[in-house]
């Protein structure tokens, strides 16, 4: 079959590959389309030893079964899906809790590291453990059901802030998952959602999203926010996202750009702020499906470009180099 393999930190190539067999638990898919991931954008040079060449990457995908293994249920082969990207075990405590995004034994789909390897859908056909599956709603097209992962990561961090009717809402980054944020908080009850960013159009297109403002870093966005969504990971987002709520409010961290981070520590003590961790999803992608199709949230505004896996390489580049302010582009295998 047909690849997009990361073979050397930031170079790629178009392979081929044996097609592959699922397990008895697994299902193999034929490949739609598989969305490029800001972490596969990040991660593609290999500096956070968790895109260790050769490879294959993507987590962000849509397709139709072809084959499923001896012990699956309840799918068949010409069924419709995407998936989430953390395989869980589904026995461990955290999985028992419906923490499923922090199983003891988790493994990412398109993820390779010291300790595993899985290949993901930069491919014609993938396999898929069939625990992780999603059905994909009947007249939802394959392009958008390859947001059902990213949208899944943005609900997931709502709910754990737990919005409250009418409160306000901070987003600092307006990237693909920000906006994905912004449109999740507005659903959530917010009456207002304010978005920061470095990229102008970015901002005007969280303002066509649902997003009730949006500023520059620079510009005065106010202050005494309910709670406030950090979608960067970088010192200063954070210092902005937690000086900018309320005492007693809430700081929602979903960016991990870089591993550590100066911390405020006397602000949010002194003020009683939350700091909310979110990893993933835990069983928000079929939430995510579901917000898709009743068009509560909007998915494709936010597609820039859909090309064959040939040109996979050229738009890893780009999106790396960021003049263009690519959010997602999505690669289709069929299309080569």
């Amino acid at each position: 079959m047909k690849v997009l393999e990361l073979i050397a930190p930031s170079q790629f190539a178009v392979t081929e590959k044996p097609k592959p067999q699922p397990k008895a638990d697994e299902v193999l898919i034929k490949v739609a389309c598989c969305g490029i991931c800001g972490s596969d954008v990040h991660g593609m040079d290999n500096s956070s030893g968790r895109r260790i060449p050769p490879m294959i990457m993507g987590h962000e995908a849509s397709g139709v079964i072809e084959e499923v293994g001896a012990e699956v249920a309840d799918w068949n082969a010409g069924d419709q899906v995407s998936f989430d990207s953390m395989v869980f075990c589904g026995e461990c405590d955290y999985c028992e809790r419906g923490e499923t995004n922090l199983c003891r034994e988790r493994q990412v789909m398109g993820v390779s590291c010291d300790e595993f390897k899985r290949d993901g859908a930069f491919a014609e056909w993938v396999v898929v453990p069939a625990r992780i599956l999603e059905r994909i709603p009947e007249g939802l097209s394959f392009e958008e059901a390859a947001f059902t992962e990213p949208l899944a990561v943005a609900l997931h961090a709502v709910n754990l802030v737990k919005v409250k009717p009418g409160e306000r809402a901070l987003v600092v980054g307006s990237g693909l998952i920000g906006l994905l944020v912004i449109q999740a908080l507005k659903r959530a009850g917010c009456s207002e959602v304010v978005a920061i960013d470095t990229d102008q159009r970015r901002l005007d297109l969280a303002m066509t999203l649902g997003a009730t403002g949006a500023f520059l870093p620079d510009q005065d966005c106010g202050a005494e926010f309910d709670l406030s969504m950090e979608v960067v990971g970088a010192a200063p987002t954070l210092e902005k996202a937690v000086k900018s709520v309320r005492k007693g409010g809430r700081v929602g961290l979903i960016g991990n750009v870089v591993a550590v981070v100066p911390l405020a520590l006397q602000w949010v003590v002194t003020r009683e702020i939350s700091l909310i961790g979110s990893c993933a999803a835990a069983g928000e992608c079929t939430e995510a499906l579901e917000a898709i199709a009743s068009g509560e949230i909007q998915v494709k505004p936010l597609i820039s470009a859909i090309v064959p896996l040939e040109e996979g390489a050229d738009y890893f580049r780009r999106s790396r180099e960021g003049k263009e302010g690519l959010l997602k582009v999505i690669l289709k295998p069929s299309l080569g």
